[in-house]
């Protein structure tokens, strides 16, 4: 700020004037009464009171300019105070979202970290992004890309909180746009975006319709794992700050994804065959142990099938190891394939023996399911060495209650009706 000169007092000056008019004045009296000779001196006096109020004038003006100049100066002082103030109010307000937003970076963190399998970390995901991008006027979609072909497909669609269904599995052009350059993507209009053919900017005929949508890739290190996109109805609804916003949450995602994918995966090495991708015997075990009280208090029955390739050891000596593997993995692709029915339990129980466990099914039930698989591999090719060859299997049935009480009896059971389709001459089924 300017520091104020050292000047004369203004009402110094102002008793000087003052003074000197008093004084005229006596000379005049002086003049009238006594001597008129003064009136010369008066008139030399009053020229004299002229030129000091002409300064006296000159000086007011002067003081007053510098009045105005250091007004000016003070309120350009104000004006620059007050646009620090907003700054500092902006920055603060700025501090206080990005403080907020880790926040609930932090929140979402913790949630995901407790996730067991990749669904349930899209899940939540999806939704935390619902909301945290007013879930009411947004639609939240995440697609996982498939391992095998590349290929997008929706696993959570979310808008006010819900779960919606979309007609587009597998995503449109912008999604496909993030996957094949890695980028986030931010399109303020979906029909008249530049970088897109307008004729095909419309959106597909889904039950919703959008006109803006920011997407980012869900990636750790060059994988990309898929897409999580926000869209709107509103045309511009969303900002660079959005994107930046969600491509961190992306980040934050796609690691989550990736852990409960790689746990799932260990979960499956310890309970899955390497071979033919069936669970092993202990699952199989751990799951009897859950069903058989499950079916008691039900009231159902549960069956239990015990398979056996016939003859095996001839496709090992015949045609390799190789070719036995071949003959395992198709039978085990069969098996899914044909007891598909949820809560059905498939594995491999030993070599080239397989069990298969039937909740709320009957011996009867059973025996149907067993023949009509019995026929389907007695009719089956497979080309070993370029040469054509077919498989037989015998099969044991065995029922809870009605043939044991115990998981272990009723492996017994199964076991020994397996023995008897063996004695009988193979490729049959036969009842505990």
């Amino acid at each position: 700020m300017t520091q104020p000169q050292n000047k004369p007092s203004f009402n110094l000056r102002f008793l000087l004037v003052t003074a000197l008019l008093a004084l005229l004045a006596i000379l005049f009296i002086y003049a009238i009464h006594y001597d008129g000779a003064f009136f010369s001196v008066i008139l030399f006096s009053q020229l004299f009171v002229l030129a000091v109020l002409l300064y006296f004038r000159r000086y007011l003006e002067k003081e007053i300019t510098e009045i105005h100049l250091k007004k000016e100066e003070y309120l350009e002082e104000i004006n620059l105070l007050n646009l620090d103030l907003k700054k500092e109010e902006l920055t603060r307000k700025s501090l206080f979202q990005r403080v907020e937003a880790y926040a609930r970076l932090k929140s979402l963190a913790e949630k995901l970290s407790l996730c067991a399998t990749h669904l349930q970390a899209a899940e939540i995901l999806a939704d935390r992004v619902s909301e945290l991008f007013s879930g009411d006027r947004t639609t939240t979609l995440l697609y996982l890309s498939y391992p095998t072909t590349g290929d997008l497909g929706l696993v959570v669609a979310v808008k006010k909180g819900s779960r919606i269904q979309i007609l587009s599995k597998k995503g449109d052009m912008f999604d496909a746009w993030v996957v094949k350059n890695l980028k986030p993507l931010l399109i303020e209009s979906a029909r008249t975006d530049f970088r897109f053919d307008a004729e095909k900017n419309a959106p597909l005929k889904d039950d919703r319709e959008y006109a803006s949508l920011i997407a980012v890739p869900l990636m750790v290190g060059v994988k990309i794992l898929g897409v999580l996109r926000v869209d709107s109805p509103e045309e511009k609804y969303f900002s660079t700050d959005d994107l930046r916003f969600l491509s961190r949450i992306a980040d934050l995602g796609a690691v989550s994804l990736e852990s409960a994918q790689l746990y799932e995966h260990l979960q499956d090495l310890a309970i899955k065959d390497g071979l033919t991708g069936l669970y092993l015997r202990r699952y199989l075990w751990d799951r009897m142990s859950e069903e058989l009280p499950r079916q008691l208090r039900r009231k159902q029955e549960m069956s239990l099938l015990m398979m056996d390739l016939d003859h095996f050891k001839k496709y090992n000596d015949r045609f390799g190891h190789v070719a036995g593997d071949i003959v395992l993995r198709t039978l085990s692709d069969l098996l899914i394939k044909h007891f598909q029915q949820p809560g059905n339990i498939v594995c491999r129980y030993g070599g080239e023996e397989f069990a298969v466990m039937l909740p709320d099914c009957s011996k009867t039930q059973a025996q149907a399911l067993a023949e009509d698989f019995r026929a389907q591999i007695a009719q089956a090719e497979i080309v070993l060495r370029r040469e054509k060859t077919t498989i037989t299997v015998s099969i044991g049935i065995a029922s809870f209650p009605s043939d044991a009480q115990i998981k272990e009896e009723l492996v017994q059971k199964a076991d020994q009706a397996l023995y008897a389709a063996k004695q009988k001459g193979r490729n049959k089924v036969c009842l505990a």
